[in-house]
């Protein structure tokens, strides 16, 4: 195989973002109950057809209860097995079989048979104690699995000793079955538990790995964008600069402006994903009101903008409004909470417009906003300076208020 189609390989089988939250979040700890669930399954096949061979061998004189009561215990018993090995309801299915295994206990007493009953000889339902406790592991939460370890030994002992007529020989050997199936049963759980723990830390280590390496990896790219940005910016500002004092004639002064309009709207998009400037189609200025209505939403807050009069811009114009609206909306969003926020948008006929966004948050230092931010410079000051308006920023301990402003002159 070529390297170009080892690669091709290589990129298909990458899971999409979907894929990697829900299947590689908990990576180890999916091969750990697979794990589980495996050696449970061994384990229960191998008792299990030992309590089997034992139940059909004390057949010939069996009553329907009697049936009744193998076939709620192995079937469960099977379908679990079955289960195990396709890995897909395991948990359904050894639930069923631990609460079948519990059912056909409390059952035991009425359908055992008791005469002449040999206290050395376990009954075949003996085996399945510590399978049904394993079941546990794989079905139920860990407090239930504490649970089991007690509850199932102590009542095959309970239902053990009423078959026995409570004779002092079945006390013995039962309380030595019981105490080991305690034992055995405790240390299965605590295994499931402690091997489910490391899982779960191996899980959690990949996470904060993954996210350091995702933090890193967006510094880097933020910090080659702004490299790249600044370097754009040099060359836009230093050939509208050029044109600027080579211009001599009212064609080439305009070709100088449109050039540092140009460069403007680069810098007022450089962290925005719309790039285009727009065009001189007059719109009716309740386009900026919806969008910046859209833009609250998206912020998740209840204020509403509000509407005073009517007025035409320019397309470009009201799409440079709404974006340097909506970076106002979201500062205020994400440093004062939105408290107090309020959105004004003042039509004045032909002749322009003014938009108004104020908060009632702590308020800042225009001046000591660090200079590669372009939240304030690109998006909001020079965006209104790229399509001919004004913007100007009030902040106090009494909140902020960032004032839009163009005018047909």
């Amino acid at each position: 195989m070529s390297a170009d189609a080892s690669i091709r390989l290589a990129w298909g089988q990458i899971p999409s973002p979907g894929e990697v939250g829900s299947e590689l979040e908990r990576f180890a700890g999916r091969r750990m109950d697979r794990i589980i669930a495996i050696v449970v399954g061994v384990g229960s096949l191998a008792l299990g057809v030992q309590a089997l061979l034992a139940a059909l061998g004390g057949m010939q004189n069996a009553t329907f209860s009697q049936y009744l009561v193998i076939m709620l215990v192995f079937v469960p018993w099977a379908l679990m097995l079955i289960t195990c090995v396709i890995g897909r309801g395991m948990r359904v299915a050894a639930g069923v079989f631990a609460s079948t295994y519990l059912i056909v206990l409390l059952l035991w007493p009425f359908v055992a048979i008791r005469a002449g009953a040999d206290p050395a000889d376990q009954p075949w339902i003996f085996y399945l104690v510590n399978v049904a406790g394993t079941a546990t592991v794989v079905a139920f939460p860990l407090a239930l699995q504490v649970a089991w370890v007690f509850v199932g030994p102590l009542l095959y002992g309970a239902v053990r000793l009423i078959q026995g007529g409570f004779q002092p020989e079945f006390w013995i050997t039962t309380a030595f079955d019981v105490s080991f199936t305690l034992i055995l049963g405790g240390v299965l759980v605590a295994l499931g538990w402690m091997f489910r723990s490391v899982a779960a830390g191996v899980d959690d280590a990949r996470g904060r790995a993954v996210a350091s390496y995702a933090d890193a990896a967006s510094a880097a790219a933020l910090e080659e964008e702004r490299v790249a940005v600044a370097a754009l910016m040099h060359d836009s500002v230093l050939a509208a600069l050029i044109s600027a004092e080579r211009a001599h004639s009212d064609r080439e002064r305009d070709l100088a402006v449109g050039m540092a309009r140009e460069a403007l709207t680069r810098l007022a998009n450089a962290e925005a994903s719309t790039l285009h400037e727009g065009n001189d189609t007059p719109v009716q200025i309740e386009r900026i009101v919806d969008d910046l209505c859209s833009a609250l939403a998206e912020q998740g807050v209840a204020p509403v903008v509000e509407q005073f009069g009517t007025g035409i811009v320019p397309d470009r114009v009201a799409r440079a409004i709404a974006l340097a609206a909506r970076q106002a909306i979201g500062n205020a969003a994400e440093h004062a909470q939105a408290r107090g926020l309020e959105v004004i948008v003042e039509g004045h006929g032909d002749t322009g417009l003014t938009v108004k966004v104020s908060d009632r948050g702590d308020g800042f230092d225009p001046d000591e906003v660090p200079a590669d931010r372009l939240g304030i410079r690109g998006s909001i000051l020079a965006r209104m300076a790229a399509v001919g308006g004004t913007a100007a920023i009030e902040s106090g301990a009494d909140g902020t208020t960032v004032t839009l402003g163009w005018s047909a002159r």
